[in-house]
């Protein structure tokens, strides 16, 4: 990996891990995507991130909020209301990537989800997310998984 592709996908993780947060602070306070998105802009939080990565993430996964969520109880054992909200915001960024952007190799997508989930979900909370996105993969990017 060269220096600037390394610079992007780190850029990109940063965008996500700022992405969760603010998906998280969605699900708890219902403030506007708006809102929540000019406060993070504003903060420290997101020095280094790829704002348009963020912000994508953001309005898309709020958007597309109940498609998401409909995808999550595909590959579920519970119902998504019931899922941590650190966990359902990372199954949601997941499924976003994994569904919208094939750009995003699907390994990327879990390991980032996973990575995530490690740091702020619960203590096994990983697994489930790895369990969960690497079943959507499957579905999802079939092909992929071919080559």
């Amino acid at each position: 990996m060269t220096g600037v592709s390394r610079q992007l996908a780190r850029g990109r993780s940063l965008a996500r891990r700022c992405a969760m947060q603010a998906l998280y602070q969605w699900q708890l306070t219902a403030q506007e995507a708006d809102e929540i998105e000019k406060q993070f802009l504003g903060g420290e939080e997101v020095k280094g991130a790829d704002i348009e990565y963020f912000s994508e993430l953001l309005r898309q996964c709020i958007g597309k909020k109940d498609e998401l969520d409909a995808l999550i109880a595909g590959h579920a054992d519970r119902p998504v209301e019931q899922l941590d909200p650190v966990e359902r915001a990372i199954l949601w960024m997941g499924m976003y990537e994994l569904q919208e952007r094939l750009d995003v190799p699907y390994r990327v997508a879990i390991n980032e989800g996973v990575e995530l989930s490690k740091r702020f979900g619960a203590t096994d909370g990983h697994r489930y997310v790895n369990a969960l996105l690497d079943r959507a993969a499957r579905s999802l990017r079939a092909a992929e998984q071919k080559t």
